[in-house]
């Protein structure tokens, strides 16, 4: 049977064209001729004139790269500190996005700038040092990715140049810089001041052109070809150069390049320099001929761009001898060839126990001279953690598995209490430093004094649990009961203590045992977060709290101002209940002796609404919601009799008020139904035990 009268046939036809035309209209053709462009050289000069930035070093890129996302400045311990965009991951919807790390990276950043300026950090292996997870390659691989969409912009554009020559047959073809070489290096040193000179003749001092560097060994044999053909006419030289658009790419081996070490015996320096093509001797005759060599190593590669050395520490000596000429000289040395120009941004990153080695080798101290590192520690700052986790754990990724409140917040508390000193002020706990960390407050302590705190800990962040094991273990936690509809923050917690025995990078018996005192920590504020808030969804009843505080305020009114509370019920007046206003204020810690400035503290805010014709509404201030709470929960607790959860004997009644609390769970705090269940049945428990707070009681 023919297609045409097959339905089936037709009706995939018909899907086929509009995935065609789909595509069709998502493609921009005008950027395609855009990215692809091509002229003479004579049409290159005119657009270095309308935009000198064409002509940009690696570093003067990179830099205006990293700033082209934006930036924001934020004050935190008295000190300005700015946040690079770019670090947010804008070019891959934030899959690869940093989190906590501004100030290493404004470090970063601001070297890079020095190096755009010719300050002298462009002769340096920039060094990124921090334990294993710490986000080393993800910066990089970052730095990549932007440089390669980069390149891809109007703002980013840069250009290369191709020599149309002839093979043995006659034949014309046009042969690629096999570098990927600045177009301005054709004009000839002893010309090109004076050249850069009149192409900047119109251009304010700090944007004059300036390109320094000569031709490859393959360019500077093509050019001396021709020169003798033609006679040594440098503009019939340049009719057989054609310049086009070039795009960095790290599949196509184009202006980007990553080098990774292998064992010793198998490191050849040839991969970073390039190797003879040994095909091509029989054709050219000689293995010194740069048309029979594959300029091809990851530092010819990484020409006009970056390169990544990954675990640099590793490479053989012979290896460092090379990066040490790349970085100072920006010049390496083909076999069988002389030094040849580079211009590139060389970043290598290592673990702790490598730049050990490196600092206690004399054979390295000239590496050493010729690195800038950048610390790149593990987060101390909760919020910033919690955020690396949501990234990968969320409602829109974990499908059919619901994540308790806290589950994830309470698996990076653990994992930043690892990576902070004990503080060696003894009225601050470890758990009270990680909360001032995260911007917490706390009576008596000062941006000054926590800024005091990261200076006295100046290993904080280099030592402790990977966000790598922290992943792993939720994973664990979220495969291990198929049969339940969540996980909960136990489950998450016992996965991290049991794999505690089995952790490769932990062999000292008293740092595990420290690590489990700390899970010991993270459990009990758990056990304080869900009592507060089970304790709130008992006292979420809006009327009742309105009701209360109603009757608060009445209360205060009368005391402040000396006067008398009407008794609603029998009509006489009587004087401020001062039982009630201390059980409420007492929910909140406010002693005796300052009930005073507290009742008139609220007065004078309800006195400033009313100024302002706002009424007043016990939300909007926090402290005395909290105790409006407290004392309604106390008032109510006993009347829901939550521990009779724990007997499994619970009437109707009870059940009910149960199911009201259950819901306001999921409804105002993100539980689901077995999670709320999880909850209440542990909060029971402990009440069951007499374990509550004074806050509760």
């Amino acid at each position: 049977m023919s297609s045409k009268s097959d339905p089936k046939a037709s009706s995939q036809t018909t899907s086929d064209n509009s995935v065609v035309s789909l595509i069709k209209g998502l493609q921009d053709v005008n950027e395609y001729r855009q990215l692809t462009w091509e002229g003479s050289f004579v049409e290159y000069l005119d657009l270095v004139r309308a935009n000198p930035g064409v002509t940009r070093n690696a570093f003067q890129r990179l830099y205006d790269m990293l700033v082209s996302y934006g930036t924001e400045e934020y004050v935190e311990y008295n000190e300005k500190v700015i946040r690079y965009k770019f670090f947010d991951d804008p070019v891959d919807g934030g899959h690869d996005a940093v989190f906590g790390l501004e100030r290493p990276l404004q470090k970063f950043v601001n070297l890079i700038n020095s190096a755009a300026k010719g300050y002298g950090t462009e002769k340096r292996v920039f060094l990124l040092h921090g334990p294993v997870g710490s986000s080393k390659s993800t910066i990089v691989r970052l730095l990549k990715k932007g440089l390669e969409a980069y390149s891809k912009t109007e703002e980013g554009a840069m250009f290369t140049y191709s020599w149309l020559v002839k093979d043995e047959d006659g034949n014309e073809h046009w042969e690629d810089s096999p570098m990927h070489e600045e177009p301005l290096l054709l004009i000839p040193e002893g010309f090109r001041a004076k050249a850069l000179e009149e192409l900047s003749r119109e251009l304010p001092q700090n944007q004059k052109i300036q390109v320094k560097g000569e031709l490859n060994p393959f360019c500077r044999y093509i050019y001396q070809e021709k020169s003798h053909e033609y006679g040594g006419d440098w503009s019939r030289i340049i009719q057989d150069v054609k310049v086009r658009r070039l795009l960095l790419s790290e599949k196509d081996r184009i202006g980007v390049g990553t080098f990774q070490p292998k064992d010793e015996k198998n490191q050849d320096s040839t991969e970073l320099t390039g190797d003879i093509n040994y095909r091509k001797i029989a054709q050219y005759g000689s293995d010194s001929d740069p048309r029979a060599f594959n300029f091809d190593g990851e530092l010819n590669i990484a020409n006009r761009g970056l390169v990544e050395f990954i675990e640099v520490l590793k490479l053989d000596v012979a290896f460092l001898y090379d990066l040490l000429g790349a970085s100072q000289e920006h010049k390496i040395k083909p076999k069988k060839f002389a030094q040849t120009d580079i211009d590139e941004v060389i970043i290598g990153h290592t673990n702790e126990p490598e730049y050990k080695k490196l600092q206690s080798n004399e054979f390295m101290e000239a590496l050493r001279d010729r690195t800038v590192k950048i610390d790149v520690p593990y987060i101390t700052r909760l919020s910033d953690e919690i955020r690396i986790y949501e990234k990968d754990y969320n409602a829109s990724r974990i499908i059919g598995k619901h994540i308790a409140p806290h589950t994830i917040e309470l698996a990076a508390m653990w994992a930043v209490l690892t990576r902070l000193e004990d503080p060696k002020k003894a009225q601050l706990t470890l758990l009270q430093k990680l909360k001032l960390y995260d911007g917490k407050t706390l009576p008596g302590f000062t941006e000054d004094n926590i800024k005091e705190l990261r200076l006295e800990s100046d290993r904080e962040g280099m030592d402790g649990i990977s966000p790598r094991y922290i992943q792993d273990k939720i994973s664990n936690a979220l495969v291990s009961d198929e049969g339940r509809t969540c996980i909960n923050p136990f489950m998450v917690l016992n996965e991290l203590e049991d794999g505690l025995r089995h952790h490769s990078l932990i062999t000292n018996e008293e740092q595990k045992k420290r690590y489990r005192e700390l899970l010991s920590i993270v459990k009990d504020e758990y056990a304080d977060i869900v009592k507060s808030e089970v304790q709130r969804a008992i006292a979420a009843d809006e009327e009742a709290l309105k009701k209360l505080c109603g009757n608060y305020i009445d209360n205060v009114k009368a005391y402040t101002q000396k006067e008398k509370v009407k008794n609603k019920y029998t009509g006489q007046d009587e004087e401020p209940d001062e039982r009630l206003m201390r059980s409420i204020e007492q929910k909140i810690d406010i002693p005796e002796s300052r009930k005073d400035d507290f009742r008139r503290e609220i007065m004078n805010y309800i006195g400033a609404l009313a100024l302002e014709n706002k009424s007043f509404d016990y939300r909007s201030n926090e402290r005395l919601q909290k105790a409006l709470e407290l004392k309604l929960f106390e008032d109510q607790k006993d009347s829901i009799k939550l521990t009779s959860l724990i007997s499994n004997v619970v009437d109707k009644e009870t059940q009910e008020k149960i199911d009201v609390v259950k819901s306001r769970m999921i409804k105002y705090f993100g539980y689901n139904d077995e999670s709320a269940t999880d909850v209440l049945n542990y909060v029971a428990s402990i009440f069951a035990r007499g374990d509550v707070k004074d806050s509760l009681q």
